[in-house]
């Protein structure tokens, strides 16, 4: 790399990292992290991955830099609890992410030719049904599973109409606020007819889902 590259060498900074993770999680290391499991670093991984989007969304470059070496120490630590029982490292969370971009791309490391991102949002979303991998998507926030199947009806040309229940409103010039009014008003009508806002959008996504 050279002198004057403003950046630090991703390698070693990574390797540097990966050596102060298992320090913590040695013999001598921290009472704390060594008492970590799996189950228990769950509430900061989801606590870490919103603090990092919080940052992307409206922060400072300094603040997204601290927020996403926050999830990163997340990541860290899940490999080390499962190189210590012998499973897997980091190295291999790495090739396997690395296997999947190139599998998942064949338009950049194959023949494949592809001329939109909405071809490639659904020439992913194929690739991944073919992988076998197990379907996770109950456990996204409803509202998250519900733009990413806004996202792909989109590419696939048939988005989501809008009219049977709301309408846009015109030279709207705060969409951020008219959304959260909508959202806060919907929240607040489920309350009303006795049902769960998060589990009726999940429900209604999973039956969109199943066409």
């Amino acid at each position: 790399m050279s002198d004057t590259h403003p950046h630090r060498d991703p390698v070693l900074a990574l390797r540097d990292l990966v050596e102060v993770i298992a320090r913590l999680r040695g013999p001598t290391g921290c009472p704390w992290d060594r008492a970590q499991t799996h189950r228990t670093l769950v509430p900061y991984l989801l606590e870490e991955a919103y603090e990092a989007a919080a940052a992307v969304t409206d922060g400072s470059t300094e603040e997204m830099k601290d927020e996403l070496g926050d999830v990163l120490l997340q990541v860290l630590l899940h490999a080390q609890i499962e190189a210590e029982a012998g499973h897997f490292g980091i190295g291999e969370v790495a090739d396997s992410l690395r296997a999947k971009l190139v599998r998942r791309h064949p338009h950049v490391f194959g023949e494949e030719q592809v001329d939109t991102a909405d071809a490639v949002r659904l020439k992913w979303e194929e690739i991944k049904k073919h992988e076998g991998r197990p379907v996770r998507e109950r456990h996204l926030p409803a509202l998250v599973a519900a733009a990413k199947l806004v996202e792909v009806q989109e590419a696939a040309g048939q988005p989501v109409p809008i009219g049977a229940r709301l309408r846009r409103p015109e030279g709207a010039l705060q969409p951020e606020r008219i959304v959260g009014e909508i959202l806060l008003e919907g929240v607040a009508l489920a309350r009303q007819l006795g049902c769960d806002a998060e589990t009726s959008l999940h429900r209604f996504i999973a039956e969109k889902n199943r066409g």
